[in-house]
């Protein structure tokens, strides 16, 4: 994906962060790796990505990529939500990696991708809503959204006027905690149990944010990958595909480089990883 061209997923969650005025603490007293260690940043509290047992999916990507490097992994955790990882441990050097960030991420050097994915559309499957475009009129024509902040899934209900209406209802799925100078999020269970439970016609999301529990949901769900980006005028497009990468400091070169031959190597163990969370994959484009 070229940074040129497109918006970053994770850059769009940063941006919201620094329209609210918020502030990023380092932490103090940065840990010292070896050569013989993968040392993983990661949060205990993004599941489905990362949890503090590494049941995360990508937890499990960590582990099975530090063992194609012959090296041992080491989870730096802590308790705050996945975007401060960046920030507040890799540029802190109290880590090294930090795991599916967007290939060309401009904050970091990023790997080749290990897996590429996009927003998807959520339904009830007895609701028969086939669309893939987030335009169609089987989509802008409901009337009740479920979407998580600070993502391309809030701008998509602008561009079919459903915002506004949306608003009071998306609040309360965060019990009306206000996102002015905190980080406040609709977790991804939380949108497929709004579907399954028919509070909402339709959920957006990034297809890992959710996978896992339109997985296991006893109500049968439709996960449709959305195929079309959105226009912008100047004639730009927010993608909302995007290439999955493992993303290290700028002058780690040479961890870098063992990471790409680790992604080769570990490549059937993604995939199965990848298979099992039940995300819905397509050809990387980077």
């Amino acid at each position: 994906m070229s940074t040129a061209s497109s918006v970053s997923r994770i850059a769009l969650a940063a941006a919201g962060l620094a329209a609210a005025g918020l502030a990023f603490a380092g932490l103090a007293g940065a840990a010292t790796g070896t050569a013989t260690e993968l040392r993983i940043c990661a949060s205990n509290v993004e599941a489905p990505f990362s949890a503090k047992d590494s049941s995360g999916f990508e937890d499990r990507i960590a582990i099975a990529l530090a063992q194609a490097m012959d090296r041992k992994p080491v989870f730096v955790r802590n308790d705050k939500p996945g975007v401060y990882l960046v920030r507040d441990q890799l540029e802190t050097n109290n880590c090294d990696v930090v795991m599916g960030v967007d290939a060309g991420d401009p904050r970091l050097a990023t790997s080749k991708p290990y897996y590429r994915t996009g927003y998807v559309l959520l339904t009830k499957a007895d609701r028969n809503i086939t669309a893939d475009k987030w335009d169609d009129p089987q989509v802008k024509d409901q009337s009740r959204f479920a979407v998580r902040f600070y993502s391309p899934a809030e701008t998509l209900l602008k561009r079919i006027g459903r915002f506004e209406d949306n608003a009071a209802y998306m609040y309360s799925l965060v019990n009306f905690v206000s996102r002015r100078n905190q980080w406040t999020q609709v977790p991804g269970d939380r949108i497929v149990s709004e579907v399954a439970g028919g509070e909402a016609d339709v959920g957006i999301a990034f297809a890992p944010e959710i996978a896992r529990y339109v997985k296991s949901s006893s109500t049968p769900l439709r996960m449709t990958v959305i195929a079309n980006g959105i226009d912008k005028p100047d004639g730009s497009e927010i993608p909302l595909h995007y290439d999955q990468a493992v993303g290290v400091r700028k002058d780690d070169a040479a961890l870098l480089a063992d990471i790409n031959a680790g992604i080769d190597k570990a490549r059937p163990q993604i995939e199965r990883i990848l298979g099992e969370e039940g995300i819905p994959l397509l050809k990387p484009n980077s």
